[in-house]
């Protein structure tokens, strides 16, 4: 019996909202989502251009030099990995350090990364996520410049800023310039969670920004050198193609 009620009171709700629909009473107002902070005025949808696209900004720097990246599967330009474009223009790239997920992107959450070589380019691929963090001394011997460039969503737990913070130190270290090629960053409209405190240091949470930051990779890189996060204060030769 209560199922033939549930199913009556259905039929009176759709016959009172059709009679309101036909008496011309229907609301125009258009029903706004619960718990969303809306824009004040409406996005403009555009295909924002990548720092990676910039090729007159940074190509040159590059021609002729030894070059590592720090690259996964988000380092596109249009349908074309930032690392075979490189190498079609003739860029040499020496290395490529793989943060977690691994450079192609294929490995699960908090799944140690292995050095191996790229399969499609026989590049070697060193690990940013496995027995070390931070590049060594030896493994930079020899690279004049690194690339960074990788999509970030804008999370301080997200750990690609933080393999960009130690790639970082390991170039003011060894002297070595770093090139970030900067992303948009899909959460840059709003700012939210706590700082983080000081003591709880760790990979998921190594600068003390909100969760949600508000900034793209680039602008955090240029962050980290302003404030001296760097070991001993130490200041990164940092080119930000935005």
């Amino acid at each position: 019996m209560f199922r033939h009620l549930k199913i009556i009171f259905l039929f009176l709700l759709i016959f009172s909202a059709c009679s309101n629909k036909k008496k011309g009473t229907e609301s125009t107002e258009p029903v706004k989502p619960t718990n969303v902070v809306l824009p004040e005025t409406p996005v403009e949808k555009a295909d924002p251009v990548v720092g990676a696209a910039q090729l007159m900004s940074y190509l040159n720097s590059l021609t002729g030099k030894k070059i590592a990246t720090v690259v996964n599967q988000t380092s596109m330009v249009s349908d074309l990995h930032l690392v075979d474009l490189l190498v079609g223009d003739g860029i040499e790239i020496q290395k490529i350090f793989a943060p977690e997920h691994g450079f192609r992107g294929t490995a699960d959450a908090g799944e140690q990364i292995k050095d191996g070589k790229d399969a499609k380019t026989g590049i070697p691929v060193m690990s940013l996520y496995g027995k070390k963090k931070k590049p060594t001394a030896s493994d930079l011997k020899g690279i004049d410049i690194i690339v960074f460039d990788i999509q970030d969503v804008g999370a301080r737990f997200y750990t690609y800023i933080s393999s960009m913070h130690y790639v970082m130190e390991a170039c003011a270290e060894n002297k070595i310039p770093l090139i970030v090629l900067d992303r948009p960053n899909p959460n840059g409209h709003y700012v939210d969670g706590p700082i983080r405190a000081k003591g709880f240091e760790s990979f998921v949470g190594m600068h003390p920004i909100p969760i949600v930051h508000g900034m793209t990779v680039g602008e955090i890189a240029k962050m980290i050198n302003g404030e001296g996060w760097l070991n001993d204060g130490l200041k990164c030769d940092l080119n930000v193609v935005t």
